[in-house]
């Protein structure tokens, strides 16, 4: 029975393997692919991973200062592991989908802590650590160490969905599965960093969801959804759901050159990040105002600002500021993980973009730099 469960595995890889595929594509990459990008001139897989992390879900041209300022920071994985987690969050900041600083950060740990400070080059074990996904480990070892792994991020989705003529959701269980399959079966024997690279920039340059650049293209005359007048329509969206909204009062409690924050929870949104008091929309301000400074100091005044949206992956978040001034300040702070922040700092504070957009608003509109 095993010799046949084998046997049929091979079928099924056989049945989408085509070198002629990955020499094209390895072709057009040494002549046309991307080589300048700072990532690209090492095999250090400390760097390697640090980009494949960063990129999830975000632009290179996003990617590169952060990858550069972080670098200069943390130059490797020890000085990562040894931070502490506000730094790598301020670090991080603006660059969204905060989840991926926490794992990196208990990525790095895990790397000093297990694996004496090298990454594993097995997929396997770095699929094990924090952050790190089937793809995402594959791309690592191959980078780094010239491992032949498949990758099948969005972009290499997309490819395959349009040359190979692929429908239904690329995000569904099946269709992952058989993209899987094939990314196997069309893996090289040789060159697969060159393979791999030239994926990514074939997804990232030419075959972009928008415009893509089929007249450009190495892989046009195999395409299967440019033959078929199907390149709009390929790969599928996912089906439309309505996204639900949310809606929370923030508030800018100020006394002088100062500002009350709050440490966000390790879960959840903006998890780890400071942030600022929250109430809620549906109570009375006035009272809620009260009770959130009740400890804090006494209320001179409390002035809405101009709501605004922050749009989340899964949910609307409508926010509702409302600026406080304080009369008398009380000694401390509140509650623990709460602290007076200086405004001059808030620059390069671990915050949420929208809310460190909010903040510097509303202190240069006080003229509070000056």
């Amino acid at each position: 029975m095993k010799i046949l469960s084998s046997t049929a595995s091979e079928l099924a890889a056989n049945e989408f393997a085509d070198p002629s595929f990955s020499a094209t594509v390895i072709a057009w990459q040494k002549k046309h692919g991307r080589h300048a990008l700072p990532w690209q001139q090492t095999r250090d897989a400390y760097r390697v991973w640090l980009s494949e992390i960063m990129l999830q879900q975000t632009q290179v041209a996003a990617v590169i200062p952060y990858y550069q300022r972080f670098l200069s920071r943390f130059p490797d994985v020890q000085s990562l592991a040894a931070a502490p987690s506000e730094e790598v969050m301020a670090h991080w900041s603006g660059l969204g989908y905060y989840t991926r600083a926490r794992n990196l950060h208990r990525c790095a740990q895990r790397v000093v802590a297990e694996h004496g400070g090298v990454f594993p080059r097995d997929p396997a074990l770095l699929q094990d650590l924090p952050g790190i996904g089937r793809s995402t480990a594959a791309a690592i070892a191959a980078f780094s160490y010239g491992v032949r792994a498949a990758i099948l991020d969005g972009n290499v989705k997309r490819v395959f969905a349009r040359v190979f003529g692929i429908d239904g959701f690329p995000g569904s269980k099946p269709i992952e599965d058989a993209m899987w399959r094939r990314a196997v079966a069309l893996l090289p024997e040789q060159g697969v960093e060159s393979y791999t690279q030239g994926l990514m920039d074939l997804g990232a340059t030419l075959c972009v969801r928008g415009k893509p650049s089929c007249n450009t293209c190495p892989l046009a005359q195999r395409c299967v959804a440019l033959a078929t007048d199907r390149v709009g329509q390929l790969p599928e969206r996912k089906p439309k759901k309505a996204i639900p909204e949310r809606q929370t009062g923030m508030l800018v409690i100020v006394d002088q050159r100062h500002v009350l924050l709050e440490q966000r929870p390790d879960s959840g949104i903006w998890g780890g990040l400071l942030s600022l008091p929250e109430i809620s929309t549906s109570d009375n301000v006035g009272a809620a105002v009260a009770r959130a400074t009740a400890t804090i100091g006494e209320v001179a005044s409390c002035e809405a600002l101009q709501p605004f949206t922050h749009v989340f992956t899964h949910f609307k978040l409508q926010i509702s500021p409302f600026q406080v001034a304080l009369a008398r300040r009380a000694d401390g702070v509140a509650e623990a993980g709460q602290v007076w922040y200086p405004a001059e700092r808030l620059a390069d504070a671990p915050l949420p973009a929208p809310v460190k957009k909010l903040l510097l608003e509303v202190f240069r509109e006080a003229d509070l730099f000056a």
